[in-house]
């Protein structure tokens, strides 16, 4: 049987990937005739770029790139779910006990305009730290390569996905808090496709979603735990315990959206924290909401 390739970009392939490679490691794409060719594209806003340009049909990435494509009248749109819960702590050098502290300081995000800078700047303001004024950010990449510039001393704090946030505790990193403590559900990542593409390849988008959502069941069944122990590894880069950890941590916090859903309540979040961040501006909310498709999904479910 011959397979119709779907190319899917991602920004670093971390742990919100693990469904995907769980799918794939199963065979579930396959058997809706389907074989992935992955992207790692290493930073968000190239993700949604590659897809609007047709060098990508899908991506997993955060979703401002999508509401900003849909509010200027372009193609992006958000298919489905993928992480409504954000996995970050904020990890700072030692020097740093509070977010209060951060006043001055240089803070490492993978773009100004989707992500990480977002929700650094709505934890800060709760601590009356605004931005740009009272610190900065420095554009440094994924999570890797915020780790890469926290060592190096690029930087002096950054939001760090799981397991890197464990790693730089266990080697004396400052803890300043649990991004998810601030914002208890957003959407964090998103199935993000190109209304033209999506169109004529419905089929491919149905089969593509209905794989992944058997991804998802797959990874949240404690039962397969040994087996998905190399998965977390090849995600996340962890070793040894750092693995487990990752996992239960996952479970713990109900990481991944089980049907693949986008709450209304996480949706509207990220609206509102674009607007705050100057993202969004007031007249543009009302057709940001325009950016949810979950037609395929709903086929794929159904």
């Amino acid at each position: 049987m011959s397979l119709t390739e779907v190319k899917l970009a991602g920004g670093a392939m971390g742990f919100n990937w693990l469904p995907v490679f769980a799918a794939i490691e199963q065979g579930y794409f396959e058997e809706q005739g389907l074989k992935l060719e992955l992207m790692r594209m290493g930073a968000v806003d190239k993700c949604t770029a590659a897809v609007a340009e047709g060098e990508a049909d899908l991506t997993i990435t955060p979703p401002e790139g999508a509401v900003r494509s849909t509010v200027d009248g372009g193609p992006l749109r958000i298919i489905a779910g993928n992480v409504n819960v954000l996995p970050l702590s904020m990890v700072a050098h030692k020097r740093y006990s509070s977010l209060e502290e951060l006043r001055g300081a240089r803070l490492g995000t993978s773009s100004l305009t989707e992500g990480t800078a977002i929700y650094t700047q709505a934890m800060l303001a709760t601590h009356g730290l605004t931005y740009p004024g009272d610190y900065e950010f420095e554009v440094v990449g994924v999570h890797p390569a915020r780790w890469a510039a926290l060592k190096e001393g690029r930087i002096d704090a950054a939001v760090q996905l799981i397991p890197l946030n464990f790693v730089a505790f266990d080697e004396g990193w400052s803890n300043l808090g649990e991004v998810s403590d601030y914002i208890p559900e957003i959407v964090f990542t998103a199935l993000i496709g190109d209304t033209q593409w999506l169109a004529a390849n419905r089929d491919t988008a149905t089969g593509f979603l209905r794989a992944l959502s058997r991804g998802v069941d797959y990874v949240s069944d404690p039962a397969n735990e040994s087996a998905l122990m190399p998965l977390v590894t090849e995600a996340t880069k962890a070793e040894g315990d750092y693995v487990r950890k990752s996992l239960e941590y996952m479970r713990d916090k109900g990481v991944f959206a089980q049907k693949l859903e986008i709450p209304p309540a996480a949706f509207a979040k990220t609206i509102e924290l674009m607007h705050d961040a100057r993202l969004l501006r007031e007249e543009e909310v009302a057709k940001a909401q325009e950016t949810i498709d979950l037609r395929y999904r709903e086929a794929a479910l159904a």
